[in-house]
C-alpha cells in the first residue's frame, strides 16, 4: 500500500489545472484519474460558474462536487445541480447594482444556471462577455435583483483592480465576500485594458474547499495539498497542508506558496501529482 502524506489535492481551473487553451494535458488528466482510482480526492476549487466548470468535470469524471463562484456555490456533476449555495442579500444587491449605475460601470448579475448583463455599449465590454457561459442580455437594462450569487462588475476607470475593489468596498459596506483581477489574465483575454471585482456573499472564498472536504469526507486541512495561481486562490493555500503555486501565479499566491512548479502549459502538475500520489 501507498505511504502518502496528503490524502486530497484541491486545483484551480485557470492558469492553473488547464492550459491557456482551455483544456487539460493528457499527462495530467490521467495522473489525476489514476489518483482518484487510488482513492485521492481530486477537487476542483475555481471561480467560474457551474456553467463554465462542468466540461472539465465530465473529462475528469468522478462524483467530487466542484466549488464554484469562489466559494459560494458547490456543484454535484452526479446530480447535476448546485448541492450548497450562498445569496446575495437583497440590500447588498441593490447597492451594488446602484452604485455601478452611479460610476458607469457593467454589471453581470449572476444566479444558479444563469447570467444576465445589460447590452455592451463597445466592443471591449462584448469582448468582456463573449465567453460566458449561460448568459442572457436584457437590451433594457432590467437586471434581475433577487437570489443572486454573484455580481460582476467590469470597469477601466481605476489604475487597478485593486483600486477598483477599494472604491467599490468604502461605498458599499454591507456584508460580502470580494475578489479582483485585471481581465487580461485570463488566457481568452490578453489584451483587455478591463478591471474585474466579483461581489459574492459572505464565505471563506476558495477556504470553503478545505471545510467541504473535512466535513464531507473526513480529510483534514493538513492533509490536503492546494495549486493555485491567483488572489482568489489565497485562502485555499494558505489553510492547506501544501500550498502549491504555478510558475505563472501572481504574486499573492507566490507570496504564500510552499512550493512553485512550472506553468499551465506544461505537465507540471502531472508530476506533482505523480510524486505525490502515485
Amino acid at each position: 500500500m501507498i505511504q502518502r502524506s496528503f490524502d486530497a489535492i484541491c486545483l484551480d481551473l485557470d492558469g492553473t489545472l488547464i492550459t491557456d487553451e482551455g483544456v487539460m494535458r493528457p499527462r495530467t488528466l490521467a495522473a489525476l484519474r489514476a489518483a482518484a482510482e487510488s482513492g485521492v480526492r481530486v477537487m476542483v476549487a475555481t471561480g467560474r460558474s457551474e456553467g463554465g466548470t462542468i466540461a472539465t468535470l465530465q473529462e475528469l469524471g468522478g462524483s467530487m462536487p466542484a466549488l464554484v463562484y469562489n466559494g459560494a456555490g458547490l456543484y454535484c456533476p452526479v446530480e447535476g445541480r448546485l448541492i450548497e449555495e450562498r445569496t446575495l442579500s437583497n440590500e447588498t444587491t441593490a447597492r451594488t447594482l446602484d452604485w455601478a449605475t452611479e460610476v458607469d460601470v457593467l454589471p453581470v448579475v449572476m444566479s444558479a444556471g444563469v447570467k444576465t448583463a445589460p447590452l455592451p455599449r463597445n466592443r471591449q465590454e462584448e469582448a468582456a462577455i463573449a465567453f460566458l457561459e449561460d448568459l442572457r442580455i436584457t437590451p433594457n437594462g432590467d437586471l434581475p435583483r433577487e437570489c443572486l450569487m454573484r455580481i460582476t462588475l467590469f470597469s477601466d476607470r481605476w489604475e487597478d483592480s485593486a483600486t477598483f475593489e477599494a472604491a467599490f468596498r468604502e461605498a458599499v459596506t454591507t456584508p460580502k465576500y470580494l475578489t479582483h483581477f485585471p481581465l487580461s489574465a485570463l488566457a481568452q483575454h490578453r489584451g483587455s485594458a478591463l478591471d474585474v471585482v466579483d461581489v459574492q456573499p459572505p464565505c471563506r472564498g476558495k477556504g470553503e474547499a478545505l471545510r467541504i472536504l473535512e466535513e464531507r469526507y473526513g480529510v483534514a486541512p493538513e492533509r490536503v495539498v492546494a495549486v493555485g495561481d491567483a488572489g482568489n486562490d489565497v485562502p485555499m493555500l494558505a489553510g492547506a497542508g501544501l500550498a502549491v503555486a504555478m510558475e505563472n501565479s501572481m504574486p499573492d499566491a507566490l507570496a504564500v506558496a510552499d512550493e512553485v512548479i512550472g506553468d499551465n502549459n506544461s505537465d507540471a502538475i502531472a508530476e506533482l501529482v505523480e510524486r505525490l500520489f502515485l
